[in-house]
């Protein structure tokens, strides 16, 4: 899987909109505003974001439940 990409943020308020390719993907509140502002001076904005929107899910489920330990 490759890296998060696409992601930005912009700070309106106390809220924090996460877009992604250019569509809002999550608005965030109070104190979870609050954390990712502080997360994401930290770590990589890229991932955090995706982590925060559930796009880091993308595009592994299928390869992967087809692994051999995950057969059954």
């Amino acid at each position: 899987m490759g890296e998060p990409s696409g992601f930005e943020y912009a700070v309106r308020g106390d809220d924090v909109v996460i877009r992604h390719r250019g569509r809002v993907a999550t608005v965030l509140r109070g104190e979870r505003a609050t954390r990712f502002l502080d997360d994401v001076e930290s770590g990589d904005p890229q991932l955090l974001m995706a982590r925060l929107t559930g796009d880091y899910r993308r595009g592994n489920e299928r390869t992967a439940k087809e692994h051999p330990r995950n057969r059954g």
